[in-house]
């Protein structure tokens, strides 16, 4: 952000008061938060809250917050422009669908991986489980002697005569 909205030993208005069509005080509030090389800046900012409402804010806060306070109002003021309606909660809203729908694709992703290893480790005979498995420092599993048992809720039949795919017991 720059520190003024004016060059030095010029009387260029900044942005605020170029579109308000009026002088740029030296004192001007706007001028170090909306220079003259950024009018849309402005534009949006004064089209979505008022120039008067946004001067009567950064009056009543101390200097050292008025930086941070411009930047959320001129966040929001792009946010309306873009979605009248919703704003910067449409934003958010769009972003936490897209967490919760990657939350459960991760969620399946882990659940697969666990069902690939229970069925590549009772694949082999007598229990017995390569040390790729094994050493794997996964939680799912735990060696108990020779057998390995799964740790979750779920029973695990092996039919020995065939030695083919587990059966699920729920």
């Amino acid at each position: 952000m720059k520190e003024s909205g004016r060059k030095q030993g010029a009387a260029s208005p900044c942005a605020a008061c170029k579109l308000l069509r009026r002088r740029c005080a030296q004192d001007c509030v706007f001028a170090p938060y909306f220079p003259a090389d950024e009018p849309q800046k402005f534009a949006n900012v004064h089209k979505v809250f008022g120039a008067s409402n946004v001067n009567k804010m950064l009056q009543e806060l101390p200097v050292h917050q008025r930086g941070d306070a411009v930047s959320s109002i001129v966040y929001e003021a792009n946010a309306r422009v873009r979605d009248p309606v919703y704003g910067c909660v449409g934003a958010i809203s769009s972003l936490q669908q897209q967490i919760d729908a990657l939350q459960t694709q991760l969620a399946l992703t882990q659940a697969e991986v666990v069902h690939l290893r229970v069925r590549q480790t009772a694949s082999f005979p007598h229990g017995f489980c390569p040390t790729s498995l094994s050493n794997s420092g996964s939680p799912t599993f735990k060696l108990m002697g020779s057998q390995t048992m799964p740790i979750f809720d779920m029973d695990m039949v092996v039919d020995q005569a065939s030695l083919g795919e587990p059966m699920w017991s729920f």
